[in-house]
């Protein structure tokens, strides 16, 4: 794969999206960023191109603008508090697996790495909801004819400095230094996701679903 990436990104107004967009900003090995959002994300930056797209769920009027990228980072995704199955489904498989099957047909080279999360359940037969959901999406992608995808399972995420959409993290911040002390391999930074999702759009890796360890291995590599 070429040096310098082109990168797709989903999610960018939201706390994980925008960490990752961050670090793509940061680091020479990305070229370009195409970030599709639904509303304006406010980021101004030489390598940045906005997409403004309501529906995800049907990306035809986009297509021609989504070919010649090198990796996708789906950041893209909501919390299935209060949410009812068949709602949290369409937004997180149903919605997801659309994205990555437009994105296999145009894009057949490239890297799709989706934010899943710790204690998905890969059986998908679980008594837990969002971690059944959540395997399924991830089995799916695993089937796409895609260069590679790899399902990245971060926990509890610590924002990069400056960052805006931080909300949730302004409650439970506090708990960081307690999760780092008693259960280092749950904590983890969204520099150091960025920067794993980098790493294995250029390089590959040996597993197809990266935990909190692998994440911070790939991070110093």
């Amino acid at each position: 794969m070429k040096k310098n990436l082109h990168v797709i990104i989903t999610g960018a107004t939201g706390m994980v999206g925008e960490g990752v967009l961050l670090e793509c900003l940061q680091q020479p090995e990305v070229e370009k960023v195409l970030v599709i959002n639904r509303r304006p994300g406010g980021v101004r930056h030489p390598k940045v191109q906005e997409i403004i797209h309501q529906n995800f769920q049907d990306l035809s009027p986009i297509n021609n603008q989504l070919s010649g990228y090198d990796a996708c980072f789906f950041c893209l995704g909501v919390s299935s508090v209060g949410m009812k199955e068949p709602d949290y489904r369409r937004v997180t498989h149903d919605l997801t697996l659309h994205v990555a099957q437009t994105l296999a047909e145009v894009n057949p080279q490239l890297v799709f790495c989706y934010v899943s999360g710790a204690g998905t359940d890969s059986s998908a037969k679980g008594n837990s909801m969002w971690a059944r959901v959540k395997g399924e999406t991830e089995n799916a992608l695993l089937r796409l004819p895609f260069k590679a995808a790899y399902n990245f399972r971060p926990a509890f995420l610590e924002p990069t400095p400056g960052m805006k959409n931080i909300k949730y993290y302004k409650y439970i911040g506090w708990l960081a230094p307690v999760v780092r002390m008693l259960a280092p391999n749950y904590i983890s930074t969204l520099s150091d996701l960025g920067k794993a999702m980098i790493h294995v759009s250029q390089k590959g890796y040996g597993k197809l679903i990266l935990e909190v360890p692998d994440i911070k291995a790939l991070a110093k590599a």
